[in-house]
């Protein structure tokens, strides 16, 4: 296929025609017209640009790169009226002239594919002559014989009305509102061609927010820099996707990832009228940075809206022996367990600069993974660990803090006064606000901290108690990060020795904490 297809969608103007001899009283048959081939994007480029009508051109930049990229999986998302939806609908376009080409564009509900289809219509007959729309079958049939079939994908359930069935292209528009990668995932599963020439593509379209907003934020948006292709990954470990042993191309990635951020200025039609802007600059100020900014660390009903990567997150440095470090714990076993260390500088700025986030494994094995990172830490003055896990059930022996603190890792009990909760999320406002004598913020992160980074900004408010989290929602990161914080660390000049070396002696070890 021509690469000018990928960012060039034309239809010839009928132009001066070449003289037929026929007779003026006999009309050309049906069938000879019928056979006649469509236009090819080479034919388009042979013929003079002032003999062309353009009914769709990409605009430059985003759109453009959107449709002319090779990655097996690309999400095309950010701020509302970067032109998603119409580059959604063009890129199948692309290979409707292959007789073998089968293509599959979902919306969530049936409601929001009516204004898709209706698009469609009004598009792909300007666009693709001798393009037909069956109502009945909800598909486009190209003259090729290339079918796109429109549809919707409501429930989990729905992905079997599609079990046997084979995809060349797929695409997704609005990802967000699909709650869970399920439909994702199996979908992938219908994606295959036997054509060599034929390559076979997932594409998506997104605004940040929705149900699904954290796992395609953990997909494509957090992986690699905007713009980036990058090595597909597992989105529960962060490992890149490989092929097995055994295989021809064991070790080798499956396939590659991109995300294509979209803005508002992309889109000339919109951005020079201005209304549209000013209609999305009225709105609160989280929808804003969703659909303005499209801001993907900022979720509708998020609690810490004033978390911001350009303020909060640095880059790593080797932190000075003498300043305090600590650690803080939030365990769990069928979930996840989360740990962040913490370092406090001489002007009680908090940086945390290591996370470890793991399921399935076991308090004591958890204590020796700590330990083992701490080996070049120096001196972790303490740590802060859910008081939940001192408790015991009965006669059943040690609890599992005391499990870890027999292993060597130190802890003493988390805040759980009356109260604490909501203490600890003020507080942690308190740490994202800028500092008005430093002018830095009271708390950052180091950058390899993207568990911690990723999961901060998503978490939802409590509807029924908007003081405090969602405590459904993934916050096992959070609740480390609130033990921490509610520890009241304090850097103090009174715990170490002249010429900033730590004290070497230790005070007698607690037999219940461990010091």
């Amino acid at each position: 296929m021509n690469d000018n297809v990928r960012t060039r969608l034309e239809l010839l103007n009928d132009g001066p025609s070449m003289p037929r001899k026929q007779s003026r009283k006999r009309k050309p048959s049906k069938k000879v017209e019928s056979e006649q081939k469509p236009k090819t994007v080479d034919d388009v480029e042979a013929i003079p640009v002032a003999e062309q009508n353009v009914v769709f051109q990409p605009n430059e930049g985003p759109q453009t790169e959107f449709l002319a990229s090779p990655e097996r999986e690309v999400l095309y998302g950010g701020s509302a009226g970067g032109g998603k939806s119409y580059a959604m609908l063009a890129d199948p376009l692309r290979y409707m002239g292959h007789s073998q080409f089968s293509g599959l564009l979902l919306r969530h509900t049936t409601e929001e594919l009516r204004e898709l289809v209706w698009k469609s219509r009004e598009l792909y007959p300007l666009i693709y002559k001798g393009i037909k729309w069956s109502e009945r079958k909800m598909q486009w049939v190209a003259p090729s014989g290339a079918r796109l079939w429109m549809s919707y994908l409501d429930r989990d359930d729905d992905v079997l009305r599609y079990q046997g069935l084979a995809f060349s292209w797929i695409g997704f528009d609005e990802l967000t509102q699909w709650a869970t990668p399920f439909a994702w995932n199996y979908m992938r599963s219908r994606l295959r061609s036997t054509a060599p020439d034929l390559p076979v593509y997932m594409r998506a379209t997104t605004n940040p927010g929705g149900p699904g907003h954290q796992w395609v934020k953990k997909m494509f948006i957090d992986p690699a820099p905007y713009g980036k292709a990058f090595d597909a990954t597992n989105i529960e470990t962060g490992k890149v996707l490989k092929y097995p042993d055994g295989h021809s191309k064991a070790g080798q990635a499956l396939f590659k990832r991109r995300f294509i951020p979209a803005r508002l200025s992309d889109n000339p039609y919109l951005s020079s009228q201005g209304d549209y802007e000013a209609m999305l600059l009225s709105l609160p100020e989280h929808q804003q940075r969703q659909l303005l900014e499209g801001d993907w660390d900022i979720k509708e009903g998020a609690a810490f809206t004033e978390f911001d990567r350009d303020i909060h997150v640095i880059e790593p440095f080797d932190i000075p022996r003498n300043w305090v470090k600590f650690r803080s714990c939030d365990y769990g076993y069928g979930s996840y367990s989360a740990v962040l260390w913490f370092a406090i500088s001489p002007d009680e700025q908090i940086i945390v600069y290591r996370e470890l986030y793991v399921s399935k494994v076991l308090a004591t094995d958890l204590a020796d993974m700590i330990l083992d990172l701490e080996s070049e830490d120096g001196n972790i003055k303490y740590g802060v660990l859910d008081s939940s896990l001192w408790h015991r059930r009965g006669d059943t022996g040690p609890s599992l803090a005391e499990q870890m603190i027999q292993r060597g890792c130190r802890f003493r009990p988390s805040d759980r006064s009356k109260g604490s909760r909501v203490s600890g999320k003020n507080e942690i406002h308190r740490r994202l606000q800028v500092d008005e004598f430093t002018e830095e913020p009271r708390m950052v992160f180091f950058n390899t901290c993207t568990e911690t980074i990723s999961q901060l900004p998503a978490i939802p408010l409590d509807k029924k108690n908007p003081e405090d989290v969602d405590t459904k929602a993934e916050d096992h990161l959070y609740d480390a990060l609130r033990y921490g914080i509610m520890s009241r660390p304090r850097f103090s000049i009174f715990d170490y020795e002249p010429m900033g070396r730590p004290k070497t002696g230790m005070p007698v070890a607690d037999s219940t904490f461990g010091y």
